[in-house]
């Protein structure tokens, strides 16, 4: 049986390998295990894994600006999808962000990530229009 925990810098190592092997997952050097740390840090209790056997099966980052949620790297490996693993790592995010006062939540997914794109409208996520995102390097 798998466990679902706070996610600490030692799970790493394995959370990067799964995001890697994911479908659609976009990864940048925002994922590097210092920027990972600094985030796991700044949004203490908020990020989880699922552990079975002592790896990680699943993941997800989550964090807030003090108005509005984000979540970004839910991923299930593919051997234990079908197990409701990714919608409860969203539960207790969520959770976390109720208890810290933030009541809405976002999440960016590719345009043409399959996977993410169903698991989300398939979680009752409403999909956005109108909007645009724009990224700068600073």
């Amino acid at each position: 049986m798998y466990e679902l925990r706070e996610m600490n810098i030692q799970d790493y190592e394995m959370a990067i390998e799964l995001w890697k092997r994911t479908e659609g997952m976009a990864l940048s050097n925002a994922d590097s295990r210092e920027s990972i740390h600094n985030y796991l840090i700044r949004n203490a209790g908020m990020s989880f894994v699922c552990v079975d056997n002592q790896r990680v099966v699943g993941t997800i980052l989550c964090g807030h600006d003090g108005r509005r949620g984000y979540i970004y790297h839910v991923a299930v490996d593919p051997e234990y999808r079908g197990n409701s693993i990714g919608k409860q790592l969203v539960a207790r995010s969520l959770a976390k962000l109720r208890l810290e006062g933030i009541d809405k939540c976002h999440i960016m997914v590719i345009e043409d990530n399959e996977i993410g794109n169903h698991f989300w409208n398939r979680s009752g996520w409403m999909k956005r229009d109108g909007i645009l995102l724009y990224s700068s390097h600073t």
